[in-house]
């Protein structure tokens, strides 16, 4: 069986990621090591497990917040769309749209602290 652990996510500086990824969307710190000389691993993501992300300072400022050529890239799921939104709305994260209803559960499209666009969706009640 393979699965993906964790994915690399390209960052500015590696604090002000760690400090949005768990203030604002409330991911845990998995690891935070020291690789040498001012060179460090840190994965982050969200509690109870799934994959990660390492946060891997950029070498271009052009390709930081462009993971997926400026289209969605991460998708959270949740279960509580509101608390997560409301969430999301009191650190100050930029909303695309309104949430709106799908087929598929309620979305919205957030931009993380580089412009990035994610999706956040609540799939719809069984």
């Amino acid at each position: 069986m393979l699965q993906i652990s964790d994915v690399t996510y390209l960052v500015r500086d590696i604090d002000e990621a760690i400090a949005f990824f768990v203030d604002a969307l409330g991911f845990e710190i998995r690891s935070d090591e020291d690789t040498g000389p001012g060179r460090r691993r840190v994965v982050v993501g969200p509690d109870g497990g799934g994959p990660g992300l390492v946060l891997k300072p950029g070498t271009a400022s052009d390709v930081v917040g462009r993971q997926a050529g400026g289209g969605v890239a991460f998708f959270l799921r949740t279960d509580d769309f509101a608390a997560v939104h409301a969430r999301l709305a009191a650190h100050g994260v930029t909303f695309r749209e309104e949430p709106r209803h799908e087929p598929y559960g309620t979305v919205v499209v957030f931009e993380d602290l580089y412009g990035q666009p994610w999706d956040l969706i609540e799939p719809p009640a069984e």
